[in-house]
């Protein structure tokens, strides 16, 4: 990272006015986050959302990503999950349908079409999705005896689903917007912005946790005591110490990658030679970045998200069903990984499993052997050693999938690791209650995302600053 590069860009108007376009949509998503859903009085509902969701993980891990709109019943509450959701079938569909393969393999009109689509889409997932929520959240607030949100009627049912609809539509425009205008993935700074919301109250529960001195303070070689928890204290520094030894290995991950050497042959035409240079084609480790983690994250909450909704039906047939998927799929809450249970080892063995699938599916599109074969081959490239055509393709996809085998392993590993490290704190140590699942999903999206986008002002600053060099 050329950091001399990138303050010279600063002074750039082009880069000014991406960067502060990213801000100020940032600003605009965290306002939109304390808008509140048009179905009850504000205050009153916040005030039992929270306690209902200071009781249950499932809705403590999705306030965590949705950046606390569900604690304030946001109309971005939905967030960004459909238009994930429907990136994901369209993908999927552009695998399986030839004629969508071939309109994605048309250039840029033919992947504007299907982005088109899969906006569309956007928009039944989020109203199916904001009808879910907001009947879960009757149904949990009822169970309370309490009379908001006893009765909507129909009119209010309509404005609220409408609202979040809106809100989800409006956050994927945020996004898309972010993108093109600014610098970046715009849908993954909006979740990386939400995450690093909840920062400041993550920091002052610690806080508070650690400046409890009810039980004594430590005790420093009998010299003098320091006004904190000693238990705290050393649970805070080995979390500390393991998240930064963490983001090390996986800055080190994410920046690793495989050069390949591109040799051009030498051209005579008249008195003048063209070609006869070297270049390189430089492939990632993971070349799918952070999507995978996402992707992965919005899959796993969709089993436990569908037994929430079984069990506010009240229908006594698919209460074993939905207790089973709320037990198996639910999002981690401190303490739940003990190994006490078989139950508890679901989540974490699927969210291994979906990590490495989703970065083999998503590398798979974004990297195109035969297209990147093709292009070398009518450019006079090639591959030492390695016949243009054919052979480069199947040299290029092997090198790629030992790569995917590697990172995807690699980095199914990097998203599991909190929840062996609060495993082996219950076994060995007896401390629960460490939240490190939660963290360890968070701090692995804000970091891929965090290298991603400084790799893209460093590029960008390159751009804006060549006639410096030339």
């Amino acid at each position: 990272m050329n950091w001399k590069t990138i303050f010279k860009s600063l002074k750039n108007r082009d880069m000014q006015k991406r960067l502060l376009i990213v801000l100020a949509l940032i600003v605009v998503y965290r306002l939109l986050a304390h808008v509140p859903v048009p179905l009850a009085e504000p205050t009153q509902l916040r005030e039992i959302i929270n306690s209902v969701i200071g009781g249950t993980d499932f809705g403590g891990f999705l306030n965590l990503l949705s950046g606390g709109a569900l604690a304030s019943f946001s109309i971005v509450l939905v967030g960004l999950t459909p238009f994930i959701t429907a990136s994901v079938i369209t993908q999927l569909l552009t695998k399986a349908i030839p004629k969508l393969e071939e309109l994605h393999k048309d250039g840029e009109s033919g992947r504007r079409k299907i982005n088109q689509w899969t906006r569309m889409l956007t928009i039944p997932l989020a109203i199916v999705q904001s009808i879910a929520f907001i009947f879960i959240l009757r149904q949990t607030i009822l169970a309370g005896n309490t009379t908001v949100l006893a009765d909507p009627t129909a009119i209010e049912w309509i404005v609220a689903v409408t609202a979040m609809t809106a809100g989800s539509v409006l956050l994927m425009w945020l996004g898309e917007l972010m993108t093109e205008q600014g610098i970046g993935n715009g849908i993954s700074l909006l979740i990386f912005a939400g995450i690093i919301s909840q920062l400041p109250s993550t920091l002052s529960t610690l806080g508070t946790s650690l400046l409890d001195t009810s039980e004594g303070g430590l005790n420093v070689f009998n010299w003098f005591t320091l006004p904190v928890n000693p238990l705290v204290f050393w649970v805070t520094l080995g979390i500390v110490a393991v998240s930064l030894a963490m983001l090390y290995f996986l800055v080190k991950i994410n920046e690793a990658q495989r050069v390949i050497t591109i040799n051009y042959a030498k051209r005579v035409q008249g008195n003048s030679s063209y070609g006869g240079v070297k270049s390189i084609l430089p492939i990632k480790l993971i070349a799918a970045g952070v999507i995978p983690v996402i992707f992965a994250v919005a899959f796993l909450s969709l089993p436990a998200f569908l037994g929430q909704i079984l069990k506010a039906s009240g229908n006594e047939n698919y209460l074993e069903l939905a207790n089973n998927l709320i037990l198996w799929f639910q999002a981690p809450n401190p303490g739940s990984f003990t190994g006490i249970e078989w139950q508890a080892f679901i989540y974490p063995a699927a969210y291994f499993v979906l990590v490495i699938f989703f970065t083999y599916f998503y590398t798979g599109i974004v990297f195109n052997a035969n297209e990147i074969a093709e292009n070398l081959q009518k450019q006079g490239g090639f591959i030492e050693g390695t016949r243009p055509g054919k052979q480069t393709e199947k040299y290029l996809t092997t090198t790629v999938n030992r790569l995917i085998l590697f990172g995807s392993l690699v980095l199914g590993l990097i998203a599991v690791s909190p929840f062996i490290a609060e495993f082996l704190l219950y076994q060995f140590a007896g401390i629960s209650n460490t939240n490190l699942s939660i963290g360890g999903t968070g701090l692995l999206i804000v970091v891929s995302v965090a290298l991603e986008t400084l790799r893209q002002i460093n590029s960008r600053a390159l751009m804006v600053t060549y006639d410096d060099y030339a």
